[in-house]
């Protein structure tokens, strides 16, 4: 039987799977996703403006528009709804707003009947569980186990077992259930604010039915959800369905203007023709949540979460939540990552803080997402706060604290992996003793009982030569008249630990004709960001700057080889340093193969690199951040140009990611995740695995059968 873990992993890969493919075909999908981003800046700088000409519009019409401030001033206002009404039940159709100010528990504390029409909350609520996913909230739910619930809860005649069978039932139950009800709640995708439309996406209908088959309608929406007209709509139709679920178009996208002039069905009469005059009598109810949405709207770090469309792409790309699912990798309300954002905003600190290290950083959730919303910075951001015990804004840094003055609580694993560059410093310039010591029995029985680092983890071996030392006193080998001229960026790693790598760039570029220097520089600050310490982050950032400005003057390019200092360089950087200071190290910044690529597109001699002697194929697992930067694809060329047969992986992530698969904690989820990555290495059947970024290295080389190697490695000449 399906395990609730296999489901999730086989939805949420299958709805990521779809989304490429849907997209793949959009040839105006940047642009779509440029505009969505647009209307959605435009539409919460202008919210409290909007707002008001919605009221205006939809009272215009004869609908009613309350702005509740919290979640119990909305459940007062829809009691009182309920209760003008004299109603018994109340149908619900799918809407994540609702789950996050408890409507249902509000109601049935007044013994009022709530039934969700959507099958998967509706299974949910058989099960008395809450949502783990966005768009589809019994994800986690296999057919096996929903057939054992309802065979448990309902006791059919004849037991239940195919999705058939399983619909069928259920749409039967729902069907009797919604013709008794007096008032249909619903959520709205989005609303115009210049007539009042709401629009509904789903995949069975029911909204429709929930909507209009009642007398009564209550649409329940964040604040957030308001767009200036109509017309804005058309880019959120073309990306909701292909984000979400990897559809063309959702099944169903309803556009309704309250109050919906359809007039009332009566079941109890159901051979009477029906009364055109009937739609006078509903009503219509737009309940707009605040609930934290416009204090969020005024903090610079939490703004862009009110973008989110709710589409799940940030959870389906994600490998953590593909192996561990929402009610794991998500809060009070809100799952994937963009819940981060949502329950800080909305819930709080506490809940965003159960579950924010979850987020790696990895990046995959900013290409998928379709407003581009920078969600890993919402992480960090939040994460810093919750390092440091405060609400609000940075209030460190506005207090002009640094960080040695910072009094907050940063624990000691994150203080440790955040100064990964002393320890690195340290771990060369005593090797090969510092090795031996952090690898004996006591040291790691410490370290994991202290730092909880995993004892079952391989640790870095530290080289004595560094990458600066090993050029400082080589031979000069500059090209007598260079076509290029760069300074390659010793990361930690490359300079400390996978040495060879730095050595191997050095060959190939100076082979094709650049004049190179690798001078010592600080670390790119990715250590501390990604624990949350970004005044630390912002520190190094600031030393990288003043040490590559020299070489910028010169004219030379900086040449990266880990792809995550260069996601530093080209993104987080524009929010640690001056605009002008970020541009001049992102422009001016490229990946190694990129780079090599680049200079065999000018003219460079592909002769001086190495060829494969015997069986070419390769399998190559590409760093999550490279493929961000949109840069798979110059390694992938460089290597077909020189004749190897290249199998690549479409795993998301290798699951290390940088000190995470350090972490006891979150070892076992970091070993799940990489054993599925090795498993589709080996299938490939290459005689050489590579790797492009230093967490797949250790990761593949730990739990794999091959050493992997980094394809300038392989590439450079012997």
């Amino acid at each position: 039987m399906a395990t609730e873990g296999d489901a999730v992993q086989a939805n949420t890969e299958s709805f990521n799977q779809g989304r490429y493919e849907s997209v793949s075909r959009l040839a105006e999908y940047e642009e779509l996703k440029d505009e969505a981003r647009a209307i959605k800046e435009e539409a919460i700088e202008r919210l409290p403006e909007l707002i008001e000409e919605l009221r205006e519009t939809v009272e215009a019409r004869g609908g009613h528009v309350y702005v509740a401030e919290d979640a119990a001033d909305a459940n007062r206002y829809i009691e009182e709804v309920v209760a003008d009404r004299d109603a018994e039940r109340v149908i619900k159709s799918k809407s994540m707003t609702s789950e996050e100010i408890e409507v249902n528990e509000a109601l049935e504390a007044r013994d009022v009947d709530v039934v969700e029409t959507d099958l998967g909350e509706w299974v949910l609520q058989v099960a008395d569980e809450a949502p783990s996913h966005l768009v589809a909230p019994a994800i986690h739910k296999s057919r096996e186990g929903i057939a054992e619930l309802f065979n448990e809860v309902f006791e059919p005649e004849e037991p239940l077992s195919s999705a058939q069978e399983l619909t069928m039932f259920a749409r039967d139950k729902l069907g009797e259930l919604i013709t008794d009800a007096e008032v249909g709640m619903t959520g709205a995708n989005f609303i115009t604010a210049d007539s009042g439309t709401m629009m509904l996406v789903t995949s069975e209908g029911n909204a429709r039915k929930t909507a209009v088959v009642p007398d009564t309608h209550v649409a329940v929406a964040g604040v957030e959800k308001i767009v200036p007209s109509v017309e804005d709509l058309d880019p959120f139709v073309e990306l909701i369905g292909r984000s979400g679920t990897g559809q063309d178009i959702t099944s169903y996208v309803s556009l309704l203007t309250p109050p919906v002039e359809s007039p009332v069905v009566d079941f109890d009469r159901p051979d009477e023709p029906i009364d055109p005059d009937s739609a006078d009598d509903r009503e219509f109810h737009l309940v707009l949540i605040d609930n934290g949405r416009m204090a969020m709207r005024e903090d610079p770090e939490l703004k862009e979460t009110l973008y989110c469309i709710r589409c799940s792409a940030c959870a389906n790309t994600c490998a953590n939540f593909q192996h561990v699912g929402g009610h794991a990798f998500g809060g009070e309300t809100y799952t994937g990552g963009i819940a981060t954002g949502w329950e800080a905003g909305v819930h709080g600190q506490d809940s965003a803080a159960e579950f924010n290290d979850l987020c790696t950083g990895c990046s995959r959730c900013v290409d998928a997402c379709p407003v581009k919303i920078d969600i890993p910075w919402i992480n960090v951001a939040v994460r810093d706060r919750i390092n440091r015990g405060k609400d609000g804004e940075l209030d460190w840094l506005v207090e002009g604290l640094t960080p040695d003055e910072d009094p907050g609580g940063v624990d000691l694993q994150k203080r440790l992996f955040g100064n990964f560059e002393t320890l690195a410093k340290l771990g060369s310039a005593t090797a090969p003793v510092s090795n031996w010591m952090a690898d004996i029995g006591p040291s790691r029985a410490v370290m994991e009982r202290v730092f909880g680092v995993d004892r079952r983890r391989n640790l870095p071996e530290f080289q004595r030569e560094t990458l600066v030392d090993w050029f400082e006193t080589r031979p000069d080998r500059s090209p007598a008249d260079p076509t290029r001229q760069v300074v390659l960026y010793p990361d930690l790693y490359t300079n400390h630990v996978l040495v060879d790598r730095g050595k191997a760039a050095v060959r190939t570029l100076e082979a094709l004709g650049v004049d190179v220097r690798v001078p010592s520089m600080p670390s790119s600050g990715r250590a501390p960001l990604s624990q949350g310490m970004i005044a630390t982050a912002r520190s190094k950032a600031e030393a990288v700057a003043d040490a590559a400005a020299p070489h910028l003057l010169e004219d030379r390019d900086i040449v990266v080889i880990e792809p995550s200092d260069l996601a530093m360089f080209q993104g987080e950087y524009e929010r640690l340093l001056p605009e002008k200071t970020a541009t001049a190290i992102g422009e001016n910044s490229y990946e190694i193969l990129e780079y090599v690529f680049g200079l065999l597109e000018n003219g460079a001699d592909d002769g001086v690199l190495s060829r494969p002697a015997g069986d070419a194929s390769i399998a190559y697992h590409s760093h999550c951040q490279q493929r961000t930067l949109g840069l798979e694809a110059h390694t992938v060329a460089v290597l077909d140009r020189l004749g190897y047969q290249v199998t690549t992986s479409d795993a998301e992530c290798c699951g290390m990611a940088g000190s995470f698969g350090y972490k006891s904690e979150y070892y076992e989820l970091a070993v799940d995740i990489g054993d599925d990555l090795c498993r589709q290495l080996e299938a490939a059947d290459a005689s050489q695995v590579l790797t492009s970024g230093t967490s797949c290295t250790e990761q593949v080389g730990s739990l794999g059968e091959d050493d992997p190697i980094h394809p300038i490695e392989l590439i450079a000449p012997r």
